[in-house]
């Protein structure tokens, strides 16, 4: 991970904290303040999932060039080995 992506998740860990400190003391009944809370989480929930997802294209993306990368040296590599064949 990153240093953007754990900046990333650090604030929407620090918003989340936030968002449930202040629902809990607000001065609702137990129920709307359950019902805040709940949705406050779930929101949180799905910036999350978005941001781990997001990160899993980048490493997806990231292991094609590195096996594209190793390919490529491996092929020279044979054909290296089979000038070398041709012309000992």
């Amino acid at each position: 991970m990153n240093d953007n992506s754990k900046t990333i998740l650090a604030l929407l860990a620090g918003l989340a904290a936030g968002a449930a400190l202040g629902i809990l003391f607000a001065p609702d009944k137990g129920d709307d303040t359950r019902d805040k809370l709940s949705d406050s989480l779930k929101g949180l929930s799905d910036s999350i999932k978005e941001s781990a997802s997001k990160e899993i294209e980048n490493l997806l993306g990231l292991k094609d060039k590195l096996v594209d990368n190793i390919k490529t040296k491996v092929k020279g590599a044979e054909d290296e080995y089979q000038d070398d064949l041709e012309h000992a």
